[in-house]
């Protein structure tokens, strides 16, 4: 059985149903390549069930951890650039910030099901150490224009 998946058209799985599907039998996702939308993954129910048993349980650890060991916090905060490089670019507070309201996020995406918070905690957090990383542009961000702009319109009023 190999780890990667498969690809085939889509035109594949409503064409020959049977002979697409029997490719689960050696990879565990099938990738669904469509012509006029985004592509799809195909997996079986009972691996789709391991796949959230095992992200909840990677989950649920270091949350209890950060929870319950003194020492726990400043562990995740040395390893945190190991798992995702962009921190270095954070200041210190920030980097603190990220990894409290990484673990809390994780917490709930879990306990509903979802993780699409968490992927949008992790894209905003590395925009954040994107404009640290780039001393003109933390300039720019973040220098007083002397200036108030006054209110800004409600975007749902732009036609």
């Amino acid at each position: 059985m190999s780890g990667e998946s498969a690809a085939v058209n889509f035109s594949e799985l409503v064409n020959k149903n049977k002979q697409t599907l029997a490719r689960l039998q050696e990879s565990p996702r099938l990738l669904l390549h469509r012509r006029d939308g985004e592509d799809l993954v195909l997996t079986t129910a009972a691996r789709a069930e391991q796949d959230q048993t095992v992200v909840s349980a990677a989950t649920r650890m270091p949350a209890a951890m950060a929870r319950r060991e003194p020492g726990s916090m400043e562990l995740l905060l040395d390893i945190l650039p190991d798992a995702f490089p962009w921190v270095r670019f954070l200041p210190e507070a920030d980097l603190h910030a990220f990894a409290v309201e990484l673990v809390d996020t994780m917490r709930a995406a879990d306990s509903v099901g979802n993780s699409a918070s968490v992927a949008q905690l992790l894209i905003a957090w590395q925009h954040t150490a994107e404009v640290y990383s780039d001393p003109e542009l933390l300039a720019a961000l973040t220098r007083d224009h002397g200036e108030d702009y006054g209110p800004a319109p409600d975007p749902r009023d732009v036609a």
